[in-house]
């Protein structure tokens, strides 16, 4: 029957149905406020730390991890594979980084990722329907050697070319600006203001500076301050580009207190005497040398850590030299540049130092709560040998020097290499990693989710049980059935 033109006045049963719910909502506070609760919805910081790889071909394809606690679920949830999931053909190959859409129309639901090829391209993974779609065609613009992968704070997706060197017309960066869009349609833009590198992470700051590296021995890194930081539309038409000097820049991998040296106007045009390849596209490796920027030894991936009183890190590894760096950049006028660990870090499996047990680091991922992972790139794994791990940095006080680090897991997959790994930021018990140029030919999405504890999971259930009781007490006084 229509309530239209019906006006019924509050009953008992109204009040009571009222108190019952602001009980339940209260007591359902204080039940995740108890100790344990938060743990219960947290778990990839809790394990014990592995002794040693995985034997590599060891395990499945569809389940390649060694994992560190028996809480870790793993799934192969996209394979490249020409399923029909896929449209029946093959997409791209070597699927590197990856991201969500952070934020905008239905955040979460999709994730982007380029191809590592000669012929590159970006492929889009619906999770709600695990349908996956190229939407940048491979080799579109000459776009080779895909890597980088960021969305940006105003909801738009970068990626970079892991690719240069001098006379080169590659090593550029690539926004699309309508990311969700039908592949068709899809605006794949490159961004010229950023001078030319071997690119591979990128990061934005509190204050959307954006930071990238240049993937090289002798490689440095740098910042991009637009003019119109928080205008999408407008980030990249003025900047200025900025390269990182420690000290007097003389020595290779400096620690200590920094400057950024400037390589461009505000505008984005080259100084005087930085090298460009055409009168206008610089050069920034080049351009690093002039001015003496900090040589690092192939600098990888870079992702930031905001702390609760505003610190910013910018971490990120060099891979021949098997080192972690953590990079102070809350202060941008006063950078400072420290080791986070290395091959002298003490392994929390043995409690002696990690020594060639760490090998060269090249993905860094961050959690929920600001835990540091890192990925190992050591080649291909071959059957038989030692698989490739992923090290968890203990630093309990926060402070950019890990106390030790522990190996979370280990990949298995022949032929292969770890890569992408990413923690949802919608969901703190969900990571996501890619596993490339298998042996089988095969590239794989695999998600790994933790469960809660079985005593967590106890107190979960013990509170609802309270909950229960006392909303059962609640309608028993005030008289409902």
């Amino acid at each position: 029957m229509s309530s239209v033109g019906t006006h019924r006045s509050p009953s008992n049963r109204d009040a009571s149905t009222r108190i019952v719910g602001r009980t339940i909502a209260a007591l359902t506070i204080v039940l995740f406020s108890l100790p344990g609760a938060r743990e219960a919805r947290a778990q990839f910081s809790n394990f014990t730390p592995l002794p040693g790889s995985v034997v590599g071909g060891s395990l499945s394809e569809t389940q390649p991890l060694l994992l560190s606690s028996p809480l870790f679920v793993q799934s192969s949830i996209s394979a490249n594979d020409r399923g029909s999931l896929n449209g029946g053909v093959k997409l791209g190959d070597n699927w590197d980084m990856q991201t969500f859409n952070e934020n905008g129309p239905q955040a979460g639901r999709f994730l982007f990722a380029p191809y590592e090829t000669g012929t590159a391209g970006v492929r889009r993974f619906d999770l709600t329907t695990g349908q996956s779609v190229t939407i940048v065609a491979e080799g579109a613009q000459g776009f080779v050697a895909g890597d980088g992968s960021r969305w940006t704070p105003w909801g738009t997706y970068l990626t970079t070319e892991e690719s240069w060197g001098a006379g080169s017309t590659k090593g550029r960066l690539f926004e699309i600006t309508n990311p969700l869009a039908d592949p068709a349609s899809v605006n794949f833009v490159h961004r010229s203001i950023l001078p030319r590198v071997s690119h591979e992470g990128l990061s934005f700051d509190k204050f959307n500076n954006l930071y990238f590296i240049d993937e090289f021995n002798g490689g440095s890194v740098y910042k991009y301050t637009s003019t119109t930081p928080n205008t999408g539309g407008t980030f990249f038409t003025a900047g200025q580009t900025f390269v990182l000097k420690v000290g007097a820049g003389a020595l290779f991998e400096e620690t200590g207190a920094a400057t950024w040296v400037p390589i461009t106007n505000v505008n984005g045009v080259a100084l005087p005497g930085i090298p460009t390849i055409d009168g206008t596209t610089i050069d920034g490796r080049a351009a690093a040398d002039v001015v003496g920027g900090t040589g690092l030894n192939r600098p990888e991936d870079i992702e930031i850590q905001t702390l609760a009183d505003g610190t910013q890190r910018i971490y990120f590894g060099t891979t021949d030299t098997h080192k972690v760096f953590a990079l102070n950049v809350t202060n941008p006028a006063a950078p400072s540049l420290n080791t986070f660990f290395d091959q002298l870090s003490i392994d929390a499996a043995t409690g002696f130092a990690v020594g060639n047990g760490f090998l060269n680091p090249d993905n860094i991922a961050i959690d929920s709560f600001g835990n540091i992972y890192v990925v190992e790139d050591i080649g291909n794994i071959a059957a038989g040998g030692l698989g490739f791990d992923i090290w968890f940095a203990f630093d309990a006080n926060r402070d950019g020097i890990a106390e030790k680090i522990g190996r979370w897991a280990s990949l298995s997959t022949v032929g292969a290499e770890p890569t992408g790994l990413y923690f949802s930021p919608f969901d703190p018990n969900v990571a996501y990693l890619n596993v490339q140029h298998t042996g089988s030919d095969v590239d794989r999405l695999i998600q790994i989710t933790a469960t809660p504890e079985p005593g967590s999971a106890a107190l979960a259930l013990i509170g609802l049980g309270v909950i229960g009781a006392a909303v059962r007490r609640k309608r028993s006084l005030i008289g409902i059935a």
